[in-house]
C-alpha cells in the first residue's frame, strides 16, 4: 500500500517547502514524521498546528482531495447544530457508534502540543463536560487516575483508547503519556469523550443495536451543549480542524459493527465504506463481526454521512 504521503511528497516539493515554518515554529519534517517512521500509513501525515493547513497546502491540499474523493475544496459552513433529519433502525446491527472529532481554537494541534498546553486543553474540555445535563451527564477520570486494569477493561468494553498506537507515537502525539489525557463517561456509558487523544476532543455516542436515530439524537445535544461553551477550530474550505486529513469537514465517523456477507475492502470501498476489524484502523475482525463506516467526511453534511451507512447496511 502507498501512503497519501508517499503519494504526493516529491523530491521537488519537499525542497520547496522544506525551509518554512509556521508562526509557532512547526516545519515539514514535524507534519510527515509518522508517515516516514511508518511506510504503511494510509494517510501519513499529522498536522501539528491549524496553521499547518495553510503553509503546507501544497502537500495536504492534494492529500485532502484524495483521500476525500474531491476534485476541488467545497465551502463548507461547520453548525454546532449536527443533524437536521431523522434516521431509520437498521437491522442486523450488533452496535452503532457515531463520533466527533474537535479540536479547540487557538491551541496547537494534539502532535504539536507541550506538557502545560496539554493540560490546559484538558482544564477547558473537562469544565465543559462537568456541565452536561440529564442523561448526557456523567463523571471524567484521569488516564493517570486509572490503574492497569481499569484501563484494560474500558479497552475491552470499546470505551477507552489504547496506548502504544505507533503512528501516533511516531507524530508525537503520545508524549507525556498518559500526563493531560482522559475519558469522560456518561452514567448509562452511552456518552464518552476522549480528551487529547488523536484530537484534543473525540465526542462518541454509542449503544448496542441499530437504532441510528437515537445515537445521533444523543450526540448531537452533546455536541450543541460544548459548542455553546467552547469554540472548535473551522476553516471555511476544510470545515473542522484535526490532526488527520482523513477527518476534516464533518469531523465524523459513523459506524456499525455488523457480520456482513460481502467483506471485501474493494467492494465496499466502491460503496463509499471503509471495513476494518472491531478495535480500529489495523485491526482484525472478531467473530465475523466487522467495523463499518463511510469514508468521506468532507463535501458532504453529517446526514450524509448517516444515509451513506444505512444505504451500506441494507447491502450487507
Amino acid at each position: 500500500m502507498t501512503s497519501l504521503l508517499e503519494r504526493f511528497l516529491t523530491p521537488s516539493l519537499r525542497a520547496e517547502l522544506g525551509g518554512l515554518r509556521t508562526a509557532r515554529g512547526f516545519g515539514l519534517d514535524d507534519l510527515i514524521r509518522s508517515g516516514v517512521a511508518n511506510p504503511d500509513s494510509s494517510v501519513g501525515v499529522y498536522a501539528p498546528d491549524a496553521e499547518s493547513y495553510a503553509t503546507f497546502a501544497a502537500l495536504l491540499e492534494p492529500i485532502v482531495l484524495a483521500h476525500h474523493e474531491l476534485t476541488e475544496l467545497p465551502e463548507v459552513s461547520p453548525t454546532d447544530a449536527l443533524f437536521e433529519r431523522e434516521h431509520p433502525v437498521l437491522d442486523g446491527v450488533v452496535s452503532t457508534r457515531i463520533r466527533v472529532a474537535r479540536n479547540l481554537a487557538g491551541h496547537a494541534l494534539p502532535a504539536g502540543l507541550d506538557r502545560d498546553e496539554r493540560r490546559a486543553v484538558e482544564a477547558a474540555l473537562v469544565d465543559a463536560l462537568r456541565s452536561l445535563p440529564g442523561d448526557l451527564a456523567g463523571t471524567h477520570h484521569r488516564l493517570v487516575d486509572l490503574s492497569p486494569d481499569e484501563r484494560r477493561g474500558l479497552i475491552g468494553d470499546h470505551l477507552l483508547f489504547k496506548d502504544g498506537d505507533r503512528f501516533l507515537e511516531a507524530a508525537g502525539i503520545t508524549r507525556d503519556w498518559p500526563d493531560g489525557r482522559g475519558i469522560f463517561l456518561s452514567d448509562d456509558r452511552r456518552l464518552v469523550a476522549w480528551v487529547n487523544e488523536e484530537d484534543h476532543l473525540r465526542l462518541i455516542s454509542m449503544q448496542d443495536g441499530g437504532d441510528l436515530g437515537e445515537v445521533a439524537d444523543r450526540l448531537g445535544r452533546a455536541h450543541a451543549h460544548l459548542a455553546a461553551r467552547l469554540e472548535f477550530a473551522s476553516d471555511p474550505r476544510l470545515g473542522r480542524l484535526a490532526s488527520c486529513p482523513s477527518n476534516l469537514g464533518t469531523g465524523m465517523r459513523a459506524s456499525v459493527h455488523a457480520r456482513p456477507a460481502e467483506v471485501d475492502a474493494a467492494v465496499w470501498r466502491a460503496r463509499g465504506i471503509q471495513v476494518r476489524g472491531v478495535h480500529g484502523e489495523h485491526s482484525e475482525a472478531a467473530g465475523g463481526v466487522y467495523d463499518l463506516s463511510p469514508i468521506r467526511r468532507l463535501g458532504v453534511t453529517p446526514d450524509d454521512v448517516l444515509e451513506t451507512l444505512a444505504a451500506a447496511c441494507r447491502l450487507s
